[in-house]
Order: C-alpha cells, then structure tokens, then sequence
C-alpha cells in the first residue's frame, strides 16, 4: 500500500481540526480540543528552538558548496538564479498588493468566542541563539569555509546537518499535522476559521496563476537573449514540469530535466553544470509562494504588508532557501526563521503559512524546476559568447605572432 503523502495528512487535520472545534464548544468534551492545542504549544515551542539549527545547518554548507564550483560560470548562474528570485518575489509583492487588500478585508475579526481555548500547561525551550544571530553565523561560517583549504569544519556541519535533516524528518514533517490540527481547533472554537479559509483560497488562485505568467515571461526573456522560440523551448520543459509535479522534489526531477533542457540544444557541459545547481539554488516558485501567503495571512490579521516590509524579507528569501532542497517541505521550512524574526510571525501563523505552502507544493516545485531551463538557456548564450571571443582573441594573437 503506497504511503500517505504529507499533503493528505495536512487535509486529513485542518478537516478533524474544524470538526473538533465545532463539537467542543460543547463544553463536555471541551477537553479533547485542549489536549490538540496542548500539543500544538509544545510543538511550536520545539519548532522555535529548531529553526536556528536548520538555518545554520543548512544555509553555511550550502554556501561554502558554492565556493567550490568553477569560476565565473558560477557566480553567473547563481547571479541570475537570485535575480530571478527576487523579480518574482517582487512580481509576488505587486501583484498581491494591488489584489489581495481587495479580496481579504484588513482586521476583519469575526465574532469571537466566549471559550478562552489554553493549553493545559507550556514548556518553554530556549533556542541556542536568535535568528538573525543564525543567520550572520552560517554566511560567515559559509563564506570563511569557502575560502580556507581545510574541510574539517565543513565535514562537522554538514554531520550537524545530517542531524538536523533526521530531526526534521523523523519529528517535525510527521508531527506537522497534528500541529496544524490544533491550529484549526482554536481558529475553529475562536469563530475565525471560515474568514481564515476564504483567504487561503484567495492566496491559492493568485499564486498559481502567478507562477504560471512568471514561466511564460521566463522564456520569453531567454528566448529574447538567446534567440530561440521560447514557446518552443517552454513545451519542450513540460515533461520535467510534470515530472516535478508528481514528486515534489527539485533533486528527484533532474534526470529527467537535464534531457529536456538539452532538446532546447543547450550545451552538455552546462546542462549538466547549471541544472542541478538550480536545483538547490534557484526557488522563484517557493518564493512567490511565500510572499502572497504571508501578505494574506498579515491582512487577515490586520496587518499592512508595505514594501518596505516585504522587500527585506525577499532579499533574504533568495538566501536562506538555499537550505530548502536539503528540507522535506521545501522552501517554508526553511523560511520560518524570516517569517518569525521580520515578519513577526507567532507560531499558529507560521502554521498557516506550512498548511498553505503543503497545498502547492507540487506547482511551486514544478515552477523551480521549469525555470531553471530558462536560466540555462542564458547561461549557455552567455557562454558561448564569451568562449567565441576568446577563440577571436586566440587567432588574433596567432596572426600578429606571424
């Protein structure tokens, strides 16, 4: 029998959520919905104190892995894997700006409860250091690691890596739901979960339909660089956006991504360079994606998403994801300490915020892959450029030698 995958599960707990709120506000079995919310406390305070160990375990090797690539080839492809980044975050920030205050009235607060819905006790785990204390660490750590010859600090991190990744795995993504489950008995006994269902399917139209146009403008601006048909070069991706759909995974679809992006006659050596390293760092779907969440879960909450606000946080979104591709969940997993730290996000919004980036997963996933064939697109007319111009230059000084 073929396992449950997270997404049902997280569907599976928002239903059981809602119907354990509705029936404990009968107060005779008002004690069920105090055990979930119990749950969801210990559970966020956990979560708190391991969201600066993923980001320091993931975010400084992945950046000391950078260093070790070759040359100017890679500091191309990650400069436009982080432009593309923060164009469709800022695309993201446009677009729900002019859309979402419409859709979603601000500090709209239905008609509370007369429950005071606590948990039955709090336990208080202490992260080892701040967020933002996690983040200078691990781009120092990862800078430093790429520079210096040794690799013993760079093995230790990535063993304290592999933890973290254990935990995560093992603990957080098979807890999540229950989680989210005492999420939706609050937001359900409170009397804002209808209010807080309507956004989250305002959220979810935009966004992929959001992410479908930032495809389309991907290649049309490869294919404005490079030359080729873009809506030739964007059908020969579908195989891998398909690919990616089903697995929901960046490293799983690139065998099969690696063969599309080479029908679009893009060098083999920078197939296989540019492709697997978008794989890790490229995330422009995930991003757009957690832009328009957290702007709708902040106008819910009556909260003003300004730019000022929003363009902090996705600069430093296309940095910190690059620990997402080592995280089951991807990219909001990695985002929480942002999401805490910048945003001022309390734990049941970060909740939300995992519930809804679950829900998309498969096309936020199949964005990343599909652009990172775009990016290649670029980089190889990049390169050969510049390859034909040191064979110019080559013959030049050959004639003037004879």
């Amino acid at each position: 029998m073929k396992k449950m995958g997270l997404l049902p599960k997280l569907v599976i707990g928002i239903i059981l959520g809602i119907i354990i709120g509705i029936v404990s506000k009968n107060t005779e079995v008002y004690f069920i919905s105090r055990i979930f919310v119990t749950f969801s406390s210990l559970f966020g305070s956990f979560l708190s104190f391991i969201i600066p160990c993923i980001i320091l375990g993931f975010v400084a090797p992945g950046i000391a892995d950078l260093g070790n690539g070759s040359g100017k080839l890679l500091a191309i492809t990650t400069a436009i894997a982080y432009v593309s980044t923060i164009i469709a975050g800022t695309a993201a920030y446009f677009i729900g700006a002019s859309i979402l205050p419409k859709v979603i009235k601000a500090a709209e607060v239905a008609k509370g409860s007369s429950i005071e819905l606590e948990p039955y006790f709090t336990i208080t785990i202490d992260p080892v250091m701040g967020v933002m204390t996690a983040l200078v660490m691990a781009f120092m750590l990862g800078i430093g690691m790429s520079y210096i010859k040794g690799n013993a600090l760079l093995n230790a991190l990535k063993d304290f890596q592999d933890v973290v990744a254990l935990a995560v795995k093992n603990i957080i993504i098979p807890f999540v739901p229950v989680y989210i489950t005492g999420i939706f008995v609050k937001l359900t006994v409170a009397g804002e979960i209808f209010r807080t269902l309507k956004t989250f399917s305002s959220v979810y139209i935009i966004l992929l339909l959001l992410q479908a146009a930032y495809l389309a403008v991907q290649y049309v601006v490869a294919g404005t660089i490079s030359g080729k048909n873009p809506f030739k070069s964007l059908k020969n991706e579908i195989p891998a956006y398909f690919a990616a759909l089903g697995t929901q995974s960046s490293a799983a679809t690139i065998p099969i991504n690696l063969e599309c992006v080479r029908k679009n006659e893009v060098s083999d050596e920078i197939v296989d360079f540019v492709v697997p390293l978008c794989a890790t760092i490229h995330l422009a779907g995930d991003t757009i994606t957690l832009v328009l969440a957290s702007m709708g879960v902040m106008l819910m909450n009556g909260q003003n998403p300004t730019f000022a606000v929003m363009f902090p946080f996705i600069l430093m979104l296309g940095v910190t994801m690059v620990a997402a591709p080592g995280i089951p969940g991807g990219g909001v997993m990695a985002s929480l300490g942002l999401l805490q730290d910048m945003l001022l996000f309390t734990q049941p919004q970060q909740g939300l915020m995992i519930a809804l980036h679950a829900a998309q997963d498969s096309f936020g996933t199949a964005t990343n892959v599909t652009g990172d064939g775009a990016i290649a697109i670029i980089v190889d007319h990049i390169f050969k450029r510049n390859k034909s111009k040191d064979e110019e230059k080559v013959i030049e000084i050959k004639a003037a030698e004879g």
